[in-house]
């Protein structure tokens, strides 16, 4: 179901989604309209939704979208003749991923999170890379939400949701994560997670990668198919000898033998700035909690 709901104190009126993106309303008169929700698919539209349509869209589906409660629906220039079948209000223009990521965003209202993901070409060790840095960032004393389709949770509760995701969805969830109390979200770039530009808008601090023969902009134009920014400010981490020496005293402390995952997560945070005396400490933590 890919639809996204405003909070309590974010509503978005024809008006002011028409004014700030460049549309046209029919009729004008609609301007005051306000909108709770964004929903791609007619089977997720619900009372007050601006019903966006991915893909093609036709009469049918528009009907049926106003039959559900949709407010208005956001469709091409082409369809302005629609609005004299529909008892809804037609906002006119093209919407691209990064528009309706944008949207998404005013309208959920959600705080800045930190952003961390884990990429790597074996989906398997990149769910394994997620559960270890969500441990490690818990162990820390950071509330965290996970976005992987091994397991997604907003702190201690888990998430049921449909993968892979799309950018409603996406954007949902971390809507849900931001009223949990979350201070950051920890995203496992992988097909089986994500659809294609899912992660529109979403700016990501730390991107850790473990495959070893990977090239940092080789990394970067990997994790392109999935929409998220990876900028100047992006810090990018692999795992350094350092990172490996803390990793493997922990692990050794408690018979383990694979620490590569836990180094990757050291490698992360101290990529984010938090201080090696404050990792050494959680690392001690950890072990006397094992």
């Amino acid at each position: 179901m890919s639809v996204v709901s405003g909070s309590g104190a974010c509503r978005m009126t024809l008006g002011t989604l028409a004014s700030r993106y460049g549309y046209e309303l029919v009729p004008p008169s609609s301007e005051g309209v306000t909108v709770t929700s964004l929903a791609d698919e007619v089977d997720s539209v619900i009372p007050g939704s601006l019903y966006v349509p991915a893909g093609s869209v036709n009469m049918e589906r528009l009907e049926h979208a106003a039959m559900r409660g949709a407010y208005a629906a956001l469709v091409p220039q082409a369809l302005r003749g629609a609005v004299d079948r529909l008892s809804m209000p037609l906002v006119l223009g093209e919407c691209d991923d990064a528009r309706l990521a944008a949207m998404a965003q005013e309208l959920t209202g959600a705080k800045t999170l930190a952003m961390f993901a884990c990429y790597g070409e074996e989906a398997g060790r990149v769910q394994r890379q997620v559960e270890q840095l969500s441990e490690f960032l818990h162990v820390l004393g950071n509330p965290v939400g996970v976005i992987s389709a091994g397991n997604s949770q907003s702190l201690e509760r888990f998430l049921d949701l449909n993968y892979p995701l799309s950018i409603l969805d996406v954007q949902r969830t971390m809507a849900v994560c931001a009223e949990d109390g979350a201070a950051a979200v920890i995203l496992a770039l992988s097909e089986e997670t994500l659809n294609d530009d899912a992660l529109q808008s979403v700016n990501v601090d730390v991107l850790g990668c473990d495959d070893k023969g990977l090239s940092e902009a080789e990394i970067v134009k990997s994790v392109a198919r999935f929409g998220c920014t990876v900028g100047k400010q992006t810090h990018i981490a692999g795992r350094t000898q350092e990172s490996d020496a803390l990793a493997a005293q922990a692990t050794e402390a408690y018979g383990q033998t694979d620490s590569s995952a836990l180094s990757l997560s050291i490698a992360m945070v101290l990529a984010a700035g938090v201080r090696k005396a404050n990792i050494k400490s959680a690392l001690r933590v950890s072990r006397d909690l094992n």
